[in-house]
């Protein structure tokens, strides 16, 4: 069942600015500056540099689809985005892929040093998992445990470490296989969208098919995500994306382009948004931010 036309009236610009206001305001109050001051101020200069807050707004847009309400899911919202930016403080540093630049800014180690860096996303980890605990109310113990449960998978060796390791492991190859680039990010890219789709359906206690039907939504715009991501890093300029270009070019590392080439990447990835959008055919119009979200994602140039 194609679901393009629910969102045709949907004005996402609009949801998108209006849920993001929401999402900042309760970023800027959960991490207030403390002795000692320089690791909570390199926590924040992250946390709060902007981009799109879209794990986020997928938890609440969840949580909402399946009856339950923002408060419920703003902590968790928060911790997603406290996660992810921890992800992308260690991911810039030297060790790793070494950028200069992200979201327009100079990254966190040029600001502050490796060393700070580096213990202001574990102070994010660790913080993020302490405020779904602390700040969830409303919501039954077990469906917060199940979304620690969730959020801790996701962050490890088994999601977002693991397809690190092997992407760390691939670069300067030529034979990187396809099924070795999923895997990479289905875990690097697509797990913590994964848990944020999720997580707020969990919140809202939806029942089983409903979380495995938005499972497989956020896998597939995971992955779309993720393709659509290397094709803007050889077609997109800097002043665009807010973060350096054509760096995985220069690091020789496996792509979609690389292997597909642009026009087949650019197909693969509306096929997927297609998957994601027919896996929410069941819901009703509480479905259009989702449904319009898949849309953006190939839409996007940055």
């Amino acid at each position: 069942m194609m679901t393009t036309d629910v969102a045709a009236d949907f004005d996402l610009k609009t949801y998108l600015t209006t849920k993001c206001a929401e999402v900042e305001a309760a970023l800027e109050q959960s991490l207030p500056v403390v002795y000692p001051e320089t690791i909570y101020e390199s926590m924040r200069y992250s946390l709060m540099a902007g981009g799109k807050r879209l794990r986020p707004i997928l938890c609440l847009a969840t949580c909402e689809l399946v009856g339950g309400t923002v408060a419920q899911a703003m902590p968790t919202a928060c911790a997603l985005e406290m996660i992810h930016t921890m992800s992308l403080i260690h991911d810039d540093l030297p060790a790793m892929d070494n950028d200069d630049y992200r979201r327009g800014k100079l990254t966190n180690h040029k600001i502050y040093g490796d060393d700070v860096a580096i213990l202001a996303g574990d102070a994010l980890l660790a913080y993020a998992f302490e405020f779904v605990a602390d700040r969830t109310q409303n919501v039954p113990p077990k469906a917060i445990l199940e979304v620690i449960r969730r959020l801790g998978k996701a962050v490890g060796a088994a999601g977002l470490v693991g397809g690190q390791i092997v992407d760390l492991a691939s670069e300067g190859k030529t034979d990187t296989s396809i099924e070795t680039l999923n895997f990479i990010h289905m875990h690097k890219t697509a797990a913590l969208l994964e848990v944020s789709v999720v997580a707020g359906a969990v919140l809202a206690e939806a029942e089983s098919e409903t979380i495995e039907r938005l499972s497989r939504y956020a896998q597939n715009i995971g992955l779309a995500f993720q393709i659509v991501d290397d094709v803007l890093d050889i077609t997109s300029t800097q002043e665009e994306l807010g973060k350096s270009i054509g760096k995985d070019v220069q690091a020789q590392k496996a792509t979609y382009p690389s292997i597909w080439g642009l026009d087949e990447s650019k197909k693969q990835a509306e096929t997927l948004v297609q998957a994601a959008k027919d896996e929410l055919a069941p819901f009703g119009t509480l479905k259009q931010p989702l449904v319009a979200i898949a849309d953006f994602i190939t839409a996007r140039t940055h």
